[in-house]
């Protein structure tokens, strides 16, 4: 969720940066506040409650709710997320309606188009009539906690006056609709560099050696200024990476099953996480919760800890409808309102297929006939319920039970249980795709309509209980059982072995579950420099070079692999690396197709296949002409930490001329793209910040209720100078964690900020 907006691109007109400076941007910031003097704005008194409710808060101003009823509980959370994250939950809310022209300006309606093409919030109604009457009780009570603590607090945060913000009122369906844009299938952001090739004569054989490999994640897309900025906004939103591991208690020295979780997400302040805790009559768990949404996503009950990954699900295809007579289609006009400027009237039609994609303009530079989109997630399905079932199981089978309804995004889910059982299942519901593969990106009606003839669900998808390996690992990777049907295109194997590999070696405890999620190691990236240092040998390649390329073939040579904030080896790798694979397949494929096919996620599996297939002759110049490149850069860094960015900013940091404001924190940091500790980046030779990987950890320890440890890439409050605004930065660097305890006593015993909510 978090999320990351280039407000450069939607702010960036004089007339609008001026505006902005006037509403109140170049106001100062918030002045420091503590734990206790952010407390103290808590309404307390008043509350429309039906019972005793105590918050329970921690010094770092984490939550833990008890309350007599399971209404009062969704009541007090809901004004607990809008206590620590009103000012961002109110523009996620925005995003997901297509509503960002009205806090950026008139650059931002591009933007808008596309969200309301996307249309997130299409099945929200019928979601909402379709929930069962608990879930839709807690849902309900939630939205109410929001706006009550909108209503009567009497500062707002930051955002609302610098993004011209109002106290509008909360509905269920806006939950709901933003629950949909969380649920974005990743496979779009895989569209967007793939469609840039489609119109080569040997398409064709591209698609299917992409197929053959089902590696095509996008790292970066580097098209347009809108189609970066969606692409930048789905992709730091949508719950689209992450590492999952779960340990059986024959691998562990605590005597429990033992449950990490490592999510992927963009990297912004706030943070995409909340943690808290809950106890009422129905639910007593802890975890990691999206702002704005009223679940647990991963955590910990009495009896099961849980956790997952995307599963990059191809639960979405384009369907060409360029035989679809106009009469046919549906269409509605909407109005983008617009900060500063004036109001766009937008068309958005409707086939039987699903709304007309190529309408966002976004897509006008790929020159396609008309495509519509198909996707589950217009379809009905109920991921409120089902997380709320998640937490209340007690075993695998309830547990398995649970996913019934859900749907978006499709979820590798793992499981401990204090009885010693583990297991990974199969969350979602996706069009079965074990036949044959499609012949190209864009299907026929006829095609789609055969392959959505069936959807499969949990039900229909393999489980894996208790393996005989004692753990269970998860990293976006292709699903455990290949013919399991539910997609083709997957992250690589890098993370996923590199934890096996880390699992296998020894008995786990707890230190080295914190150093695995630290870990900066990437057997890719090693097997590829290791095989061109081999052909810069074999070729003779050295023998030309200048002292200053001799020193970036000698760090080349040192590597092991480990993108260490420390070493200049990594820098070395990554200049050569970041010269030769784009001077490579531009030379194969033309400029602009060459730098498409470079971006693609899965190019060292596929650069290694090529290589060998490359005569000497052709080599040899490129090898000579990336090495002289990368040495024209090497001196420009001392390390990877200094090449390699960790940046905190909230969004408003790209405002022109007061937005260096709100960069929080620039510091070195370690990782790569493929390591276990995320910190991913497009391939460059400058100075860069990464902007998506890990943001959050998460371990539990079955076999103490209170053995539950978590941290977050910035802190849990997202008001401005807050003390716990950036307060567990350090934490996360150093790999240390924030102990969450289940059991009330200990909450009691520990949690020194104590509050009795009234009515």
């Amino acid at each position: 969720m978090a999320w990351r907006l280039r407000l450069a691109t939607l702010i960036a007109l004089p007339a609008v940066c001026a505006l902005a400076v006037a509403c109140g941007l170049a106001r100062p910031l918030p002045e420091t506040t503590t734990v206790e003097q952010r407390l103290a704005a808590f309404p307390m008194t008043g509350l429309p409650l039906e019972g005793p409710v105590t918050v329970y808060w921690d010094d770092r101003q984490i939550p833990y709710i008890e309350a007599a009823h399971d209404g009062d509980a969704a009541f007090a959370l809901g004004l607990v997320h809008a206590h620590l994250r009103l000012g961002q939950i109110a523009i996620y809310r925005r995003v997901s309606q297509g509503r960002i022209a009205e806090m950026g300006g008139p650059l931002a309606a591009d933007i808008d188009h596309g969200l309301r093409v996307l249309d997130y919030g299409q099945a929200s109604d019928a979601i909402l009539a379709s929930m069962p009457a608990d879930s839709r009780l807690w849902l309900e009570r939630f939205v109410a906690g929001v706006n009550h603590y909108q209503d009567t607090v009497e500062t707002l945060p930051f955002e609302y006056a610098a993004l011209n913000l109002d106290r509008e009122p909360w509905t269920a369906r806006d939950v709901i609709t933003f629950g949909r844009l969380a649920g974005t299938d990743v496979n779009w952001l895989v569209w967007f560099n793939l469609l840039a090739l489609r119109h080569r004569d040997d398409w064709p054989q591209l698609w299917a050696r992409l197929l053959d490999t089902g590696r095509a994640t996008v790292p970066g897309v580097d098209r347009g200024a809108s189609t970066a900025a969606l692409g930048d906004l789905l992709a730091g939103i949508s719950r689209s990476g992450s590492n999952s591991l779960a340990i059986a208690p024959e691998r562990t020295t605590t005597g429990g099953a033992v449950l990490a979780n490592d999510p992927h997400l963009g990297i912004n302040l706030p943070n995409t996480w909340l943690i808290a805790g809950i106890k009422s009559p129905s639910y007593h768990a802890v975890g990691l919760m999206a702002p704005g949404l009223p679940l647990i996503a991963m955590g910990r009950n009495p009896w099961i800890a849980w956790g997952g990954t995307n599963m990059r699900a191809s639960a979405s295809d384009m369907v060409d409808v360029s035989s679809l007579a106009p009469a046919d289609m549906g269409e509605r006009r909407e109005t983008i309102r617009v900060r500063g400027w004036l109001d766009r009237d937008v068309t958005i039609r409707e086939t039987p297929w699903g709304p007309l994609l190529t309408d966002a303009p976004q897509l006008a530079e790929f020159n396609l006939p008309p495509v519509a989109l198909r996707w589950t997630g217009h379809q009905v399905s109920d991921e409120i319920t089902a997380m709320l079932r998640v937490a209340r199981a007690r075993d695998v089978n309830s547990f398995r039970d649970a996913f019934q309804s859900f749907a978006v995004p499709g979820q590798n889910m793992l499981y401990a249980d204090t009885a010693g059982n583990i297991a990974h299942l199969l969350a979602v519901r996706v069009p079965d795709r074990s036949g044959p593969k499609p012949a190209d990106i864009i299907l026929t009606p006829p095609q789609a309509d055969a392959v959505w003839t069936t959807l499969r669900n949990v039900d229909d998808l393999p489980m894996r209980l208790n393996p005989a390996e004692g753990f269970l690992a998860s990293a976006n990777n292709q699903p455990f059982d290949g013919r399991a049907g539910v997609g083709y295109f997957f992250s690589g194997d890098d993370r996923v072995r590199r934890m096996a590999e880390l699992v296998t070696a020894a008995p786990v405890d707890l230190d080295d579950l914190r150093r695995f999620q630290q870990d900066v190691y990437v057997l890719s990236s090693d097997r590829l420099n290791r095989r061109l240092v081999e052909k810069i040998d074999a070729l003779g390649v050295e023998g030309g070079a200048s002292p200053r390329e001799r020193t970036v073939l000698s760090l080349m040579r040192a590597w092991n692999g480990q993108y260490l904030a420390s070493s200049r080896q990594p820098v070395a790798v990554e200049l050569f690396f970041h010269a030769f694979i784009g001077r490579f397949y531009r030379e194969r494929l033309g400029e602009a197709d060459g730098t498409a096919f470079a971006n693609l996620g899965s190019v060292k599996e596929l650069l290694l296949a090529d290589l060998a297939a490359t005569p000497d002759a052709t080599l040899r110049p490129l090898l000579q002409q990336a090495l002289a490149d990368a040495a024209s850069r090497i001196d420009d860094f001392a390390d990877w930490g200094t090449m390699h960015r960790l940046a905190l900013k909230h969004p408003l940091h790209f405002v022109p001329i007061v937005g260096s404001r709100f960069r929080f924190v620039d510091l070195p940091v370690g990782g790569s793209t493929d390591a276990l500790m995320k910190t991913a980046h497009s391939s460059t030779d400058e100075r860069h910040d990464t902007r998506y990987g890990s943001n959050a950890r998460h371990i539990s320890d079955l076999s103490n209720p209170d053995g539950n440890y978590f941290v977050l890439l910035g802190g849990q409050d997202g008001w401005l100078n807050s003390t716990t605004f950036l307060d567990q930065v350090d934490l996360w660097r150093e790999g240390d964690y924030i102990q969450m305890p289940l059991g009330i006593e200990t909450v009691r015993q520990r949690f020194r900020h104590r509050m009795e909510l009234r009515r």
